[in-house]
């Protein structure tokens, strides 16, 4: 009789430094750990979150939005004058 397996579903780690051939992440849990960088999508920054998705032992991973992206975009007004400095 197979046995039912539990779908993990998507997932992400956020690429906190890169060294070498290994990607300091953290993952959504909050745990750090060392990932080797072929592992990962090509192309991955600092800072860049990569979602994984996990259905059926097939793994696929793809970067989402770049953390100093979003915080930038989050922190630009929708009307004003051009050129004022943050606060």
């Amino acid at each position: 009789m197979a046995q039912s397996r539990k779908e993990l579903g998507v997932s992400y780690v956020v690429i906190e430094s890169i060294a070498g051939h290994l990607a300091h992440v953290v993952l959504s849990d909050g745990t750090p750990a060392d990932w080797r960088l072929s592992s990962l999508p090509a192309g991955v920054k600092e800072g860049d979150i990569v979602l994984i998705d996990v259905q059926g032992g097939d793994v696929e991973m793809e970067v989402g939005h770049r953390t100093g992206e979003r915080r930038r975009t989050q922190r630009q007004p929708d009307s004003g004058p051009e050129g004022d400095p943050d606060p």
